[in-house]
């Protein structure tokens, strides 16, 4: 199964849209705390709508608690920054592929990145007015094209 993982997100309609996202998919969501809210917060769930209660969710304490307890090959973890050298399109995804995020306002932590260089890849985007897409709408886009050809 593939996976999401949220590093530290900070509004919580986004994971709720996220979570729904997942739902659809089939995929888990990895959260890695701190939060910026509640997981029970009520936004959450109006943004997850009834489908909550379905995702597949596991929660860590820190990334390296992730890291201890799940030990993911390099290959499938991609971390998604725009500042990444590779396009989402060129990796091959495999079937239990981690794509990772970080907080909306400050990315991925530096500390995350410089343990996976080479995982880093962007959505390319046509405007060079726009530094970031919103954080729900990148995930839904990286997550379709990581199962692309698996449906």
């Amino acid at each position: 199964m593939a996976s999401i993982i949220l590093i530290q997100p900070e509004i919580p309609g986004n994971t709720g849209a996220i979570g729904r996202t997942c739902v659809a998919l089939g995929l888990e969501l990895i959260l890695i705390h701190p939060l910026g809210f509640d997981i029970s917060d009520k936004r959450v769930k109006r943004s997850g709508l009834d489908y909550w209660p379905h995702v597949k969710l596991t929660e860590y304490a820190s990334w390296d608690a992730f890291i201890g307890e799940r030990a993911p090959r390099p290959d499938q973890l991609f971390l998604f920054e725009e500042f990444g050298a590779r396009s989402f399109y060129e990796p091959d995804y495999p079937d239990d592929a981690m794509l990772v995020f970080g907080q909306e306002t400050k990315g991925i932590p530096r500390s995350v990145i410089d343990r996976h260089p080479d995982r880093i890849v962007h959505l390319p985007m046509r405007s060079d007015v726009i530094r970031s897409l919103n954080l729900a709408n990148t995930v839904t886009a990286a997550a379709y094209q990581a199962l692309r050809g698996k449906f």
